[in-house]
């Protein structure tokens, strides 16, 4: 029975640990464009 136990604990956390690096990815995806945003509006603004 621990094995089936320790089983289910590791399937668990490997789900977890994949669903927090896509939304680590999502999250970094969102500063990135956020940032690349607020370069081209600053870039617009200025006078060339």
């Amino acid at each position: 029975m621990p094995d089936l136990q320790s089983d289910t604990d590791k399937l668990i956390r490997a789900r977890q640990r994949s669903r927090a690096t896509v939304m680590g990815l999502i999250l970094g995806a969102l500063v990135i464009l956020v940032f690349a945003i607020t370069i081209v509006k600053i870039k617009a603004g200025m006078p060339h």
